[in-house]
């Protein structure tokens, strides 16, 4: 009788620490790429090419702080994922060719391209061939999160915003 509650908990403890896993510690993404994604996503909805929006501006009601939130803007900016202007008119917008842009593009750019497809343990040499021990726990997880990047766009969450379908407290 004990034996089989012990395995229970055993059972119930393996889950919970894969919940946790999933959802706390690989799934996220880091701060700052958290904070691209949502300064992207404001200004896809509140900016137009008449309307641009000073990072200040966007600092607010996102609760990025101002200087970490310009370096990300220039760095999305660079590389064609939002448009900027300089100037007194300036600002931050989006574009319907910047709302095309897929997540994984913002994610790559922030986070690097092996962020999201290296090994859990940090093991260097860990892939299908040599997996490490919670490789394949984690595997189609993974595997669906990153497609899923691939194939939003911001365009796609904003529609998602504008619909109800998701929410965006800003």
């Amino acid at each position: 009788m004990k034996y089989d509650k012990y395995h229970e908990c055993i059972k119930k403890d393996k889950k919970v620490f894969l919940s946790l896993y999933l959802s706390k510690i690989y799934v996220m993404l880091s701060i700052s790429t958290k904070y691209a994604i949502k300064a992207v996503l404001y200004l896809a909805v509140n900016s137009t090419v008449d309307k641009k929006i000073l990072a200040k501006d966007i600092s607010a009601p996102t609760g990025i702080p101002k200087a970490y939130l310009s370096k990300i803007l220039q760095e999305l900016s660079r590389h064609n994922i939002i448009s900027s202007v300089k100037g007194p008119n300036g600002g931050f917008y989006l574009t319907a060719e910047n709302q095309q842009t897929s997540l994984i593009k913002i994610v790559d750019l922030i986070d690097g391209e092996h962020r999201l497809k290296s090994c859990v343990l940090t093991i260097h040499d860990c892939d299908a061939d040599h997996p490490c021990p919670l490789h394949n726990m984690v595997g189609t997880t993974k595997s669906r999160f990153i497609s899923k990047l691939e194939t939003t766009s911001i365009h796609d969450l904003v529609n998602d915003i504008k619909t109800g379908k998701s929410h965006l407290p800003l």
